[in-house]
């Protein structure tokens, strides 16, 4: 069984980070505690629980230190984000107590990478949800004075491009938070260690992973709806125009042809 770096401390701070689209962790299981999450050592006592879709959860790494392995992992992170989303929590060793969160700590019996696996899990997946949550708030922002336009008005103002680039972001946010991070799903240590279920359980309902999915999908979907009923709506107009063209095309060749008739 792996030994973590600080197993002698009875409280710890734990940074989870959203730091962009993913994480290369190719050659970076040197000295690994685990995997799937993949835990890895770092200087002066720490450790760190690396995400492929591009979270990190460091524990127990002071600021100096924190900022030397992010620049560390820089290069290997794709798409980087200009301002990650963050939290933070301590982390608190109480034997003969139900671990759980409490008081804005996590209580634990002991440490054990198995149980920083689960509390990563957690933390990562709530700062990916935060991310997406305040991109959502965002276009939410961009989208309601469109609607509201075309109350006032009738009309959709935006071009196509901006409703179909509305949609596709609110596809693509769908996509990752299903298939890369897996909001919804248990992390894979708890097939290996089924006593953490309950852990994870009570961080999950804590952090309320579960209900904020279920909102982001929604709005999400809100967003993607109402993107796609613009677009067709100014799909519609533009035919009705050319429509119209071609009647008043129409009635320009019968008006040529009758004075062409009279003329003769």
């Amino acid at each position: 069984m792996a030994t973590l770096p600080f197993g002698e401390r009875q409280h710890i701070l734990a940074r989870a980070l959203f730091v962009g689209h993913r994480i290369d962790l190719r050659g970076l299981d040197d000295g690994r505690l685990a995997e799937a999450p993949l835990v890895i050592p770092t200087r002066d006592g720490g450790a760190a629980v690396v995400f492929r879709y591009g979270a990190i959860v460091l524990f127990n790494l002071p600021a100096k230190q924190e900022a030397e392995f992010l620049q560390t992992l820089a290069p290997r992170i794709v798409e980087a984000f200009d301002k990650p989303a963050e939290d933070e929590v301590e982390l608190r060793i109480v034997p003969g107590t139900k671990e759980r969160a409490a008081n804005n700590a996590v209580l634990l019996h002991e440490w054990s990478v198995a149980r920083l696996q689960v509390v990563a899990d957690v933390l990562a997946k709530s700062v990916v949800l935060v991310h997406y949550e305040d991109q959502l708030a965002n276009r939410f922002d961009r989208i309601e004075p469109i609607a509201a336009g075309l109350m006032h008005t009738g009309r959709a103002t935006p071009t196509g491009r901006e409703l179909t680039r509305h949609m596709a972001n609110a596809l693509l946010a769908q996509t990752k938070m299903v298939g890369r991070v897996e909001v919804s799903e248990k992390p894979e240590v708890l097939w290996e260690q089924p006593d953490l279920e309950l852990l994870y359980q009570r961080l999950a309902d804590e952090y309320e992973l579960a209900e904020r999915h279920v909102a982001l999908d929604r709005k999400l979907d809100v967003v993607s709806r109402t993107a796609e009923t613009l677009l067709q709506l100014q799909q519609h107009d533009r035919s009705l125009r050319v429509e119209w063209y071609i009647v008043v095309l129409i009635l320009v060749e019968i008006g040529l042809t009758l004075y062409e008739l009279w003329a003769s």
